[in-house]
């Protein structure tokens, strides 16, 4: 499986027109607009993760600087989220100095 990161993406674009643009290129297990918590709008940027390498990057190459919704998409391999343990390891150490 590989997980993509598509920014630059147009604030309306939904979730069912983005499965449509990338379900050309093979089948997705999980795709994911990112919305704001507050106010559940969309934040510019989804993550869409298909079950084959092969498929995943000929989506990345195809649809990487493509014009959709009015917006050039960035399409790239997603990279993981950075660990935060080290922060609530000082709040914690913070807290038990006390």
């Amino acid at each position: 499986m590989k997980n993509l990161f598509i920014g630059n993406l147009s604030f309306q674009t939904t979730e069912a027109e983005l499965r449509e643009t990338f379900e050309e290129f093979g089948e997705i297990s999980r795709l994911q607009i990112i919305t704001d918590r507050d106010t559940g709008q969309s934040r510019g940027f989804a993550f869409v993760e298909m079950s084959d390498d092969e498929e995943a990057a000929n989506a990345m190459n195809a649809l990487n600087g493509r014009e959709v919704g009015g917006r050039i998409l960035n399409v790239t391999e997603a990279r993981p989220k950075p660990d935060r343990v080290g922060a609530r390891e000082s709040r914690g150490a913070y807290r038990a100095g006390r």
